[in-house]
């Protein structure tokens, strides 16, 4: 006998957790669907376990460069990584246990573990582990099922063990030689944690620089640092196959091998849609196997969302939950939100951060409209060069015509905290004035925003 719903989330990821509670709040009667481990990927495979993992790795590198500042450590800097997993696992372990216990204790909320399928377009059956099965029914569907690591095709790769952003983070000894394939966030997370817990660390870049995304002078930067401590890249290689080795693996570019303990696959993530049953919703997946939805978050089948990462609307945390701010504002407040006009920044969190909110250089020199530009070196900063952490740049684009701010960036210390600055007077939409007359404390790194403004100019 199917329960009937007035609604229904799958997936207790940042966006379908407080949705569900809100909904339930709201006087509907409201159930969530959680196949694994509550909190989505951020509580367990993402942001949560990847910064404690950062701490530990930054902790490890302030002890080694500790007589720069005059402070003597006697002996070799060693890492527990037992110890750093424990830690990593108290901290997710609390994360998930609230949520769920959160789910669970909101009145008018029902908790479904299993795997929910459409059957139809707003009816779902949910199979549990043991194989016993339970159809429900509601009135509004909301898909939070996130992405998973996405592992290319690669010859000998079934015979071989290798790693995830998942699967590295339950590891208990330091990998001799990691090997990563990618170029881009995750793969610099990791690559520098994993250096900094004594690794040596080769990162195989298919192209010919990291951060594709971002602008050169960024990507060049970063690089820099990484190098300088000491982990390897290997441009334009492209792996032909892979060979199990008895301590580790062989991995074969073209004429060179490789041969390393470990080898981890930074290649991007997979949207899990694939087995949700969404051809008996009338729902398509677009050719990157992400939902389409408008700007309010509605798929095509009429009382259907989609949210998170599954979207395809943005891979974030804080994406995620915006998009349930939006959902919630327009299906309970009232109001007439939009994801459309959300102005897109983030983060990359390796040491020193590299921040961006709004366009790019690039971005706006392929637009072809009038705009003014600064730069600024973190050598510039006072609180940068006190904490003898100087490495890095900002960059501002302005609108020539409208005087707003098109986008900025930031490659340097504290510049993941720093760029709010600019995100909170882009989001208000007022002119770059604003912030140029803005008195910030001293000693900071938003105090030098003002300043770098002062030095706008033309964007020839």
């Amino acid at each position: 006998m199917s329960q009937h719903f007035d609604a229904v989330v799958i997936g207790t990821g940042q966006g379908g957790s407080p949705l569900a509670v809100r909904l339930a709040q709201s006087g509907r009667r409201t159930a969530v669907i959680e196949r694994h481990l509550f909190g989505g990927t951020c509580v367990n495979v993402g942001c949560t376990p990847t910064k404690t993992y950062v701490a530990s790795a930054r902790a490890a590198h302030v002890a080694r460069t500790a007589a720069q500042y005059g402070v003597m450590i006697g002996g070799d800097i060693t890492i527990d990584m037992a110890r750093v997993k424990a830690r990593k696992d108290e901290v997710i372990g609390g994360s998930r246990s609230g949520i769920e216990s959160w789910l669970r204790g909101t009145e008018n909320l029902t908790v479904f573990r299993g795997h929910g399928r459409f059957t139809g377009p707003h009816a779902l059956r949910i199979e549990a582990s043991g194989g016993s099965t339970q159809d429900i029914e509601a009135d509004l569907v909301f898909i939070n099922t996130g992405t998973r690591a996405a592992v290319p095709k690669v010859e000998g790769l079934e015979r071989v063990p290798y790693l995830t952003n998942s699967t590295i983070l339950e590891l208990t000894e330091v990998p001799e030689h990691l090997v990563i394939v990618g170029a881009s966030y995750i793969a610099l997370e990791f690559g520098q944690m994993f250096r900094r817990f004594g690794s040596r660390v080769t990162l195989l870049v298919r192209g010919e620089r990291i951060l594709t995304r971002e602008d050169e002078d960024f990507a060049r930067a970063m690089q820099e640092v990484f190098v300088r401590e000491g982990i390897e890249f290997c441009f334009g290689a492209q792996i032909g196959r892979v060979e199990a080795l008895a301590d580790g693996v062989r991995i074969v570019t073209g004429d060179e091998t490789i041969d390393a303990s470990h080898l981890l696959f930074a290649t991007g993530r997979t949207p899990n849609t694939d087995d949700l049953g969404l051809e008996h919703a009338g729902i398509a997946v677009n050719r990157h196997g992400m939902i389409d939805v408008d700007g309010q978050l509605r798929t095509k089948a009429e009382g259907v969302y989609a949210l998170g990462d599954v979207n395809g609307r943005g891979a974030f945390t804080h994406t995620s939950w915006n998009d349930y701010e939006i959902i919630a504002s327009n299906l309970l407040d009232g109001e007439s939100r939009s994801v459309d006009t959300r102005i897109m920044a983030y983060a990359v969190f390796v040491d020193p951060p590299f921040a961006r909110v709004g366009m790019s250089e690039d971005e706006v020199r392929k637009d072809g409209r009038e705009a003014l530009i600064a730069t600024m070196p973190m050598t510039r900063v006072g609180r940068a060069r006190e904490r003898g952490e100087t490495d890095g740049f900002m960059k501002a684009l302005v609108d020539a015509r409208t005087r707003r701010f098109l986008g900025a960036a930031i490659y340097g210390i504290e510049g993941d905290e720093a760029i709010h600055t600019f995100i909170d007077v882009m989001s208000a939409d007022a002119p770059y004035m604003t912030l140029r007359r803005a008195m910030h404390i001293h000693p900071t790194v938003s105090e030098l925003i003002p300043t770098l403004l002062g030095g706008l100019k033309v964007l020839g």
